[in-house]
């Protein structure tokens, strides 16, 4: 196996591969389910939060600008997550995408990169719950004894205990064992609570505003008073806010039409979000002036500097309800991306059980919330915040690199069992025969000089030469695909690295944004694959404006991955390499795809037909 190993890819329709011995997960989501998943997985108490930060320290009255920019950039990653979601409806989300388009090693590291994501996520959200818990008991001191937070000695350091977030985890995580629709309807109730505050905070600060004359913009500096930089790097610091929508992606194999409502739920969840951003900010900067912003609750006081003091306990508890959907959003992916790796033979089979009743992998959901809870209870994750952002932009990155292989070199071969090596063989002889008396029935008419339409020379001859031609297309794609990639590294390392002096620095700018330019010329000139028509399934949603979209994703995606800084890199580096080592011992020796034989797609319905193999 060897490096080649890294590179294997599995077929979209894996369920026919693999489903003997596995149950299958729920049929039971629709659209409104799934915009309530990512609804509730995207709007946290960020907004609650970043509303004040960020109008104050960057963007001023621009900041709907801002979340508008960032939504579009949102969408970016929505558009191309819509259509691998609704081509490839299986469970995994960006991990599934990528090893069936770049290949499993690839795809391990997606893979491995999202489970440190949901559960620091998780954790992190719990740990942020009981502050705000705790206003309602009049402060932190205020909480039960078992639920408030302790300091304790431990190995010689002081650490801060968190009971009520290891609590609220083990809630949500027994929710989550109790069914898909069944969880999915408490998330959907909190969610449509949380939208009925955001909705209040709209509508009642519009009133006050147009009673006070929007006293913020009337002694504002201008719209831009940090200027269009200013309001970019406002847009750069709240993109992190619709991280989220791409739960939905996760459920896919629990959607009753993944190819109508994958889509739908996406689109929906994310435009809804972007929507319910832009109107709060447009509100609060235009109650209270961006510079007298409370940077910590923004909202809150706003409402009190009007005189609106109880509007505090409204606005705490739509924190709290965000917290609550956030929570649950943060443990709902985790435990099927660990049923996909360990279905391809990835992680052991542990994970891969369903129980039967409620059809969820309950010991993955278990196991996820024992550890987000231990996490949650010892540490302090805010400190490992960023480390959730590596995970997304990771998957983000990918899932539009993996759209462009879709569309422009699909793959022409599919894994099949070795146990159909007879099928195989005796398929694969019965097209060698036909293609050789097909080639040897040409070369007779050639002879003879037949003049018929079906055996024409030139028509002969163009067939042929369009072989040949294809070969050459999908090779000049692959490499315009890796220049692409390559540019993007190379202009946005090079672009970020302040500390290096500025000619090296604008001449490596220069290398990578021709790589980048050149690729997307190529892209841009050569045609798309036929094979993209009948690639998974038909009939869903297909991404617009490629290679471009995909292209400027791959672009916005990797400045921010680069930026993150090089603390959380350091961190997220060492989990990277531990999943590096699990990889090499465990899963490139167990993978479901280390005995298959790779066939021709046209090949591969006729071996099953001819095998009697029933998915």
């Amino acid at each position: 196996m060897g490096l080649k190993g890294l590179f294997r890819r599995k077929q979209v329709d894996s369920n026919r591969v693999r489903a003997e011995g596995h149950h299958q997960l729920a049929k039971a989501l629709s659209i409104p389910q799934l915009i309530a998943i990512g609804v509730g997985s995207t709007i946290g108490a960020g907004v609650y939060v970043l509303v004040g930060t960020v109008a104050k320290e960057h963007a001023g009255p621009a900041l709907t600008i801002s979340f508008l920019i960032a939504g579009i950039a949102a969408a970016l990653s929505a558009f191309c997550y819509a259509e691998l979601a609704s081509r490839c409806p299986s469970a995994g989300s960006a991990y599934h995408y990528s090893y069936i388009c770049v290949g499993e090693g690839v795809a391990w590291l997606i893979g491995w990169a999202l489970i440190l994501e949901y559960t620091i996520g998780g954790s992190a959200v719990a740990r942020g719950i009981s502050p705000n818990v705790a206003l309602f008991f009049g402060g932190q001191d205020s909480l039960p004894s078992f639920l408030a937070r302790h300091t304790l000695d431990l190995f010689g350091s002081e650490v801060v205990v968190d009971p009520c977030a290891a609590v609220l985890v083990f809630v949500v995580t027994g929710l989550l064992c109790f069914g898909i629709k069944e969880s999915t309807t408490v998330q959907g109730i909190v969610t449509a609570l949380n939208v009925c505050v955001m909705l209040f905070v709209i509508i009642a600060g519009s009133y006050i505003g147009f009673q006070t004359g929007w006293t913020g913009y009337s002694v504002s500096t201008g719209y831009f008073p940090f200027g269009v930089n200013g309001m970019l790097a406002g847009s750069a610091t709240v993109f992190f806010a619709y991280i989220g929508f791409d739960s939905v992606a996760s459920t896919a194999e629990e959607v009753k039409n993944p190819q109508r409502d994958l889509p739908w739920g996406i689109g929906l969840a994310l435009s809804t979000c972007c929507t319910l951003y832009m109107l709060v900010s447009v509100v609060i900067v235009g109650l209270v002036p961006y510079f007298a912003l409370d940077p910590d609750t923004p909202i809150s006081s706003a409402f009190a500097r009007h005189g609106v003091h109880w509007a505090m306990y409204l606005v705490t508890s739509g924190a709290v309800l965000a917290l609550c959907s956030t929570l649950m959003g943060s443990l709902l992916p985790q435990p099927r991306i660990l049923m996909a790796m360990a279905r391809d033979g990835l992680l052991p089979p542990f994970f891969s059980d369903i129980n039967r009743k409620t059809q969820v992998p309950v010991k993955s959901t278990i196991l996820t919330g024992i550890c987000a809870a231990t996490l949650a209870f010892f540490m302090d994750v805010s400190q490992l915040a960023g480390m959730v952002s590596v995970g997304t932009l990771l998957a983000f990155t990918i899932v539009a690199v993996s759209i462009l292989i879709l569309r422009y070199v699909p793959p022409n071969e599919v894994p099949l069992p070795s146990s159909l090596r007879e099928s195989i063989d005796s398929v694969s002889l019965r097209f060698s025969f036909q293609e050789h008396a097909e080639k040897a029935e040409d070369i007779k008419q050639l002879s003879l000089g037949g003049t018929s339409d079906e055996k024409d020379p030139l028509l002969v001859k163009e067939i042929y030469k369009n072989k040949i031609d294809e070969e050459k297309r999908r090779k000049l794609a692959a490499l315009s695909i890796a220049l692409v990639v390559v540019g993007v590294l190379i202009l946005t390392a090079s672009a970020s690295a302040t500390f290096f002096p500025s000619f090296p620095r604008y001449s490596a700018c220069t290398v990578g944004g021709l790589m980048l330019l050149g690729g997307l010329g190529v892209l841009s000139y050569i045609d798309q694959d036929d094979g993209r028509h009948s690639f998974g399934h038909t009939g869903g949603f297909i991404c617009p404006f490629i290679p471009l979209l995909p292209i400027l994703c791959i672009l916005i995606n990797t400045y921010l991955l680069i930026n993150l800084g090089g603390a959380t890199w350091g961190r997220v580096s060492v989990w990277l390499l531990i999943g590096v080592f699990v990889y090499i011992f465990y899963g490139r020796t167990h993978s479901s795809l280390r005995d298959v034989v790779y066939v021709p797609v046209a090949h591969a319905d006729e071996i099953y037909k001819s095998s009697q193999y029933v998915a």
